[in-house]
């Protein structure tokens, strides 16, 4: 096991993977540096990051998980948190619950001040996951499997509507 001990500044902040990375329209809206923390701490059952998002952005979609929960931590800077059809503001030593539900927990971290604004995310693992985006009327399945023999991990994710939904018998 590695060190189970990791300084926030020690935590180096990366853009997002490509296939996570806003593009066209989105990339206005949206941006966010992460660092991860739970692979180096070796832990398996809950995620751990930091979060950094510029003045004016967002990281994620307003969104909400079925199964997994998440708490944030503002360390530094100020912004809103919409949960359901409310907004709130949030500063720095701010603890943001999101459980799991419908629509009605679903969450976004807006920066709304001047210089950027970091948080930890804590979240449970669970797989596979529903996420809902109610304001696109999307939804996501998202799965993530044990490591392949080449040692990396892999996992599957679906982004759709439900009108684009095939019948079970379809094909078959």
């Amino acid at each position: 096991m590695s060190k189970p001990i990791i300084n926030i500044a020690d935590v180096e902040l990366q853009p997002r993977p490509p296939a996570f990375a806003a593009t066209g329209k989105a990339a206005e809206r949206y941006d966010a540096r992460m660092g991860m923390i739970a692979p180096h701490l070796g832990v398996q059952k809950l995620g751990y990051n930091i979060t950094a998002v510029p003045p004016g952005k967002r990281a994620f979609p307003f969104h909400n998980h079925h199964v997994n929960e998440e708490m944030f931590f503002v360390l530094e800077g100020t912004g809103e948190v919409r949960i359901g059809e409310n907004t709130y503001p949030i500063r720095q030593g701010d603890i943001v619950a999101c459980p799991s539900g419908g629509k009605e927990t679903a969450h976004q971290v807006i920066n709304t001040g001047c210089v950027e604004l970091k948080y930890l995310t804590v979240s449970t693992k669970l797989s596979p996951e529903i996420a809902e985006y109610p304001d696109t009327g999307k939804f996501g399945v998202l799965a993530e499997y044990p490591a392949g023999a080449d040692g990396k991990p892999s996992g599957f994710r679906f982004v759709g509507r439900a009108e684009q939904s095939a019948d079970y018998w379809e094909g078959e």
